[in-house]
């Protein structure tokens, strides 16, 4: 399992503007083999935004 910071820096490298897709965030957490909850809640903690939810939700 990765680290909290590899997932953070990989997280980092994924986002611009202060923003990050949700496709990206899946892709992180697949590429890393961590759940995507556990993304989330490191995407929540350094208060980046979600955009281009495959859901529609943000």
């Amino acid at each position: 399992m990765s680290s909290e910071e590899e997932v953070i820096e990989r997280i980092k490298k994924a986002s611009k503007n202060g923003k990050i897709s949700c496709r990206a965030a899946h892709k992180v957490a697949g590429e890393l083999n961590v759940s995507v909850r556990r993304v989330g809640k490191l995407i929540n903690k350094l208060n980046l935004k979600i955009v281009a939810c495959q859901l529609g939700c943000f």
